[in-house]
């Protein structure tokens, strides 16, 4: 049975599936809170990494954190990218 959180949250079910995957309150209420039917639609567009030069490449794995990139290929940021 879904708890009911009130008028703040708007998917009560949505929220508490979120919050069982580990989401904090907020993102699990912001989440909840917007249009499933839009929330799809706004999804990713930021090109398959096949298309990205390796220099861009390296500067996202720079940003997740990925150890070891300045030794790799272009086909190897790719894999470790996508981990």
């Amino acid at each position: 049975m879904t708890k009911n959180h009130g008028k703040s949250i708007k998917d009560d079910e949505q929220y508490e599936a979120l919050r069982d995957e580990g989401m904090s309150k907020e993102k699990a209420a912001r989440i909840a809170n917007s249009d499933r039917t839009q929330a799809a639609r706004r999804g990713g567009e930021s090109g398959r990494y096949e298309n990205w030069t390796k220099e861009e490449l390296y500067d996202k794995a720079q940003e997740v954190g990925i150890e070891g990139r300045s030794k790799m290929d272009k086909d190897e940021l790719i894999r470790a990218l996508r981990e």
